[in-house]
């Protein structure tokens, strides 16, 4: 059978992986909280660990594996904006939810086998914590109840690499009279008339956050299972604290064996900040009309546990690739086997670069079949219908022309620096009539788009005007 190798995050070494039944290979990812539309950070995870479950699904059968990915629809943040909208919580976790599942789906994202809700596992959680109450791990204190981190020293904060004392001196916790020690989480928390809440041995009220995952993957994968992923910016205190109360609450198992976290994503070379003006949600980028196998591609193009740049600039050259391998592959059947130079990279670690690398040589090579079979292997469905035989078309002749309109666009720039905006302006006229839109960021630098409809000659015509000294 082929060999997975992957790296895990709790060993922080590469290791082959062996699951615990190769009939049943099973995987939890922590998904979205339900609010509002997913940011690109967001949608990273998705398509990372949406590889590897069509990778698992290869190798082990399509019905040898269960992947799990939660939903949390009760939150503070949800609460926040039903009280700012005047909505109904419930209504907006259903909006959210279906937001969230039709824009990973632009992007190429296989649907989990269960996509639990959090409000559906209630009775599972307030269980699992009366359990944890049971065995001294946890405690009742004014209406809340905590997970007590002094019960399991041993174990916390192997997933990090950090122990107690040093998680205490530099962790920002928060300060309640009722906690014994500043790192004790909580389980349950007491609700108001006006939140969502729930009857417990406690009052009424709802779950802390990390209690869900714990439950959800416990009834639906058991006391232990193979994977468990997600952002790196959840190894701690999430994952940290899943782990505990997890082990604590089923010391016969192990949870999970295997850690993957993916790096952050960053905008023009920039973390993405509402402050900096680069914060995208996936669906802005979609109504621009950047395609989701875009930005499926630019994604895989980078290996996720690395840090992953967008840019403009790399959305265009995969724009351009995609529709070139659509035009090659239109008119051909897939191999019936995904070609080996595919396969083996993900194998290794998920080394999806290396599998954009193989496209392009098969591609070269004019294994169109083997191509084609490549790309859907990878989440790729590209149609080269008449709109996108046409997009390549413009994209081919706007490459031929890049010079063009670069030196027409330097020549703008010169103008506007001596103050002479009759000439920039008719440049900016004669490139907006040509099909190529022009945009001026804060830092004064300039970016262009060809438009469907270029027309190089009148890019022509613009030269031959009396623009030039």
């Amino acid at each position: 059978m082929t060999t997975i190798k992957l790296h895990n995050t709790r060993t922080r070494k590469k290791e082959v992986f062996e699951p615990l039944d190769k009939d049943n290979v099973r995987m939890y990812v922590c998904g979205p909280t339900v609010y509002d539309r997913a940011h690109l950070g967001n949608a990273r995870p998705v398509v990372v660990f949406d590889v590897l479950y069509r990778l698992l699904k290869h190798v082990y059968g399509p019905d040898h594996v269960t992947y799990v990915r939660n939903f949390t629809d009760v939150d503070d943040k949800i609460n926040a904006r039903a009280s700012e909208s005047g909505r109904e919580i419930s209504e907006i976790t259903a909006e959210t939810t279906q937001w969230f599942l039709d824009d990973m789906a632009e992007l190429g994202a296989l649907e989990p086998d269960h996509m639990p809700r959090a409000t559906q596992y209630i009775p599972q959680m307030v269980a699992m914590i009366e359990g944890l109450i049971a065995k001294g791990h946890a405690y009742e204190a004014e209406g809340h109840v905590l997970f007590a981190v002094d019960s399991w020293r041993e174990g916390y904060g192997k997933l990090s690499g950090r122990s107690v004392d040093d998680m205490i001196a530099g962790a920002r916790v928060e300060v309640a009279p009722y906690k014994r020690n500043p790192m004790d989480f909580v389980l349950w928390k007491p609700s108001d008339e006006d939140q969502p809440g729930w009857d417990s041995p406690w009052g009424r009220g709802r779950p802390g956050w990390h209690i869900e995952c714990s439950a959800m993957a416990y009834e639906l994968l058991g006391e232990s299972f193979d994977i468990h992923g997600g952002g790196n910016d959840l190894m701690f205190p999430h994952h940290e604290n899943e782990i505990a109360q997890s082990c604590c609450a089923h010391p016969e198992g192990d949870f999970a064996r295997y850690w993957l976290h993916n790096e952050m994503l960053q905008v023009e070379g920039k973390k993405m900040s509402k402050s900096l003006g680069n914060f995208f949600t996936v669906r802005d980028l979609l109504d621009q009309g950047i395609p989701g196998e875009v930005i499926r591609f630019v994604f895989l193009s980078t290996h996720y546990r690395k840090p992953m740049d967008w840019t403009a600039e790399k959305a265009r050259e995969a724009e351009s690739e995609l529709f070139g391998w659509a035009l090659q592959t239109t008119e051909v059947e897939p191999s019936k086997n995904v070609p080996d130079e595919i396969v083996e990279p993900l194998c290794n670690d998920l080394n999806t670069h290396g599998c954009i690398t193989a496209l392009r040589t098969l591609s070269k090579q004019g294994r169109y079949s083997d191509l084609k079979a490549g790309l859907g292997f990878l989440g790729f469905d590209l149609k080269a219908d008449e709109g996108s035989l046409k997009a390549f078309e413009t994209l081919s002749t706007s490459e031929e022309n890049k010079p063009l309109i670069e030196v027409l666009i330097q020549r703008r720039a010169e103008a506007r620096s001596k103050k002479d905006f009759d000439t920039a302006d008719k440049i900016r006229d004669g490139l907006k009539k040509a099909g190529v839109s022009i945009t001026d960021d804060p830092d004064g630098d300039v970016t262009y788009k060809v438009e469907s409809g270029f027309d190089p000659a009148k890019l022509e015509g613009l030269i031959e005007e009396d623009l030039w000294e």
